[in-house]
């Protein structure tokens, strides 16, 4: 009878360690649907977890502010990654779903932060916990918590690049509430640039899937992008014109919108798209007026999520800005393109 409990006991365990386990990210099985979104309050309502399980997903991407840390105290940083990983619809996802991701400002620990938060190493480890990277991942010993990830093989792959656009972001500076722009600071460092260089000029995937939690393309309005930094950005476009790179797509979150854009010029004729997606539990109370050059569509101030859909015999991506009960407020074609 005792050798019976102690059974018991031990599955018991076993099955709540396995409940509790993400589904791991594998490198061989092509995938078709993607999943992402931004800025999600872990003490809010989460109510877009049930639509984004509906979609049945191959993988899902943070995008930056998963969670409100905004603390220089790593016992609270941890208590918030905690309650959020403790979200039962969440929870479903990380058992059905392989999750990868990275940080923008609120998950870092400051908002608006950059190179100087004194907590970065210490949080750079929680935020991969919660991500549940392995200790030996690379990005564990990285000064930074940018990583890659490639999915598939054959001519069915797709890569995936995290970009840190905090860990080595120098300061930005504000006058009447505006960003003054800093024409020499750098965004990713020079380490992260010599990486993502290599990334995308040995990159044999069919898709390349780049990330960052601030917006890439738009210079109009006045809130965090990469044009704050005109130089990186200018760098990160020419980089990615001149690696040759296949069908790159921009991801950002970070805004509490969602809007689809295109860049379009001699760099890339056949159009360079970044899509935002955010926020999952909190948007602007009132659609405003904001100039984007870029902007296809409609400026979308919903709760809403990103859905990715590869079409790989016609060779094309189709995405999506989707919302409450799953309803369609944008979609974009993406045909697969070499620059």
């Amino acid at each position: 009878m005792k050798f019976l409990k102690t059974s018991l006991v031990f599955t018991a365990l076993v099955w709540l360690s396995s409940c509790d386990t993400q589904k791991s990210v594998s490198g061989t099985e092509s995938i078709t649907t993607i999943t992402f979104g931004s800025c999600n309050r872990q003490d809010a309502p989460q109510p877009l977890w049930e639509p984004i399980l509906a979609e049945n997903s191959d993988l899902w991407i943070w995008m930056g502010d998963n969670i409100y840390g905004d603390t220089h105290n790593m016992d609270t940083l941890r208590a918030k990654y905690a309650r959020q990983k403790a979200n039962p619809e969440y929870q479903r996802l990380r058992n059905s779903t392989p999750i990868i991701g990275v940080w923008d400002d609120h998950d870092y620990g400051i908002n608006d932060g950059g190179k100087y938060y004194v907590q970065k190493k210490e949080s750079q480890q929680l935020m991969l916990d919660f991500l549940d990277v392995p200790n030996n991942a690379p990005e564990r010993k990285r000064e930074g918590a940018y990583a890659a990830h490639v999915f598939g093989s054959g001519n069915q792959r797709v890569k995936v690049i995290l970009l840190d656009a905090r860990y080595h972001r120098d300061t930005l500076m504000r006058e009447n509430r505006i960003y003054i722009p800093n024409e020499e600071g750098q965004i990713l460092g020079e380490e992260q640039w010599k990486w993502l260089e290599n990334e995308l000029k040995t990159s044999e995937a069919e898709v390349n899937l780049i990330v960052s939690g601030v917006q890439f393309l738009p210079v109009d309005h006045v809130y965090e992008k990469w044009a704050n930094f005109p130089n990186e950005r200018e760098r990160l476009l020419n980089l990615i014109a001149s690696s040759g790179v296949s069908t790159p797509v921009l991801l950002s979150g970070d805004r509490h919108i969602a809007e689809l854009m295109k860049l379009e010029d001699e760099r890339f004729p056949n159009g360079l798209y970044e899509i935002t997606s955010s926020g999952l539990t909190h948007t602007w109370s009132s659609v405003g007026e904001e100039e984007n050059r870029f902007r296809i569509g409609e400026l979308i101030a919903k709760l809403n999520y990103g859905l990715a859909e590869i079409d790989w015999q016609n060779r094309s991506i189709e995405f999506q800005v989707k919302g409450l009960n799953a309803e369609t407020y944008a979609s974009l074609t993406v045909p697969f393109s070499k620059n």
